[in-house]
Order: structure tokens, then sequence, then C-alpha cells
């Protein structure tokens, strides 16, 4: 045995295991680069069902297929999304982050009273419901009862365009309290 052993691996092993180790921490980063995971925003949007008693209706399918592709919020186009299977009867969504849902054939929403404030849009009469993040802007005058749900992020864009679709295939109707 050499005087000068202290015991530690030889100078050759060192070298290498460093070298291992960089070439590994290199293939890791090359590897992350390249092979990202797929944005789950990107994919199939699941979306929890609603009671929904009308939504096979005519006027469902009429409403629905008068939907815009695209929708503009604050300058963004977001595009329709498809939702995953099963996929609640009567409703499309656009965008990715912040989806905007639309659905058909609802129940009459309780909030809708005698003296419940709503607000005309382009000649649609729409009862706005706050949530937490985002609100449910609910078609009232119609033969049947429609919910857009906005982030509150999103601009007044995407409840004009839905209303002007609104508006186009479904007439007016009087508005019904019970």
């Amino acid at each position: 045995m050499p005087e000068s052993d202290t015991g530690a691996p030889p100078r050759v092993v060192l070298v290498t295991a460093a070298a291992l180790a960089v070439a590994l921490a290199v293939a890791v980063a090359v590897f992350a680069l390249t092979h990202r995971s797929p944005d789950p925003a990107a994919g199939p949007l699941p979306l929890v069902p609603v009671p929904a008693p009308q939504a096979a209706s005519p006027a469902c399918k009429t409403l629905l297929g008068a939907v815009p592709s695209e929708l503009t919020s604050n300058g963004a186009q977001l595009p329709l999304r498809t939702l995953a299977e099963p996929a609640p009867p009567a409703t499309v969504a656009w965008g990715t982050d912040d989806p905007l849902v639309l659905r058909c054939g609802l129940d009459r929403p309780p909030e809708l009273t005698p003296t419940a404030q709503l607000r005309l849009v382009n000649g649609v009469q729409w009862l706005r419901v706050p949530g937490e993040g985002a609100s449910t802007w609910y078609v009232v005058d119609r033969e049947v009862y429609s919910a857009l749900t906005v982030p509150d992020s999103a601009g007044t864009g995407p409840l004009q365009q839905i209303s002007d679709a609104v508006a186009a295939k479904l007439p007016a109707r009087p508005l019904r309290f019970s």
C-alpha cells in the first residue's frame, strides 16, 4: 500500500462519477424541455351535470346551433372547447384557462323573483347570480332558461355575443315567476 493512500477512491473514479452526474443532469434538462407534459387546459373540459329538464328541447337545439365558434373576451379570441364525456346535455364551453360555459334547458333560477334586478343586453333579459370567481347569467325571457357562466376576469363581449344568438333564434316571452 502506498504511503499517500488516504482511503479516498482513485481520482479516475471521482472524475468519472462527476462526469456521469453532469451528463445525467443535462439529459434530464433536455428531456424536460423537449417532452413537456400536455397542457390539461387543452384537453377535453370535464363538467359536472346540472338539472336541465328541457335540454333536449327544440329551443335548446336551435340556440346551441346558433352560438359562435369563438367568443371575444377582453380582445382575446376564445375557441369552442371540447367537453369530456359524458358531457352534460345542451352544454357548450369556450376558452382554456377560465372557460365560459353555456347551458340550456335549465330549471327556473330560484333567484328570479318579481323584485330581481334584471339587465337587458342586446334585447335579452338576464339575471346575474354572482359566485366565487365567476358569475352565472341566466336568460329569463325565453321559452327555455339558459345560463352563461363567465369568469370575473372576462369582459362583456361574451355576454353580448350570446345575447345576439339568443335574440336571433329564440322569441322573447313574458317572465315566469312560478
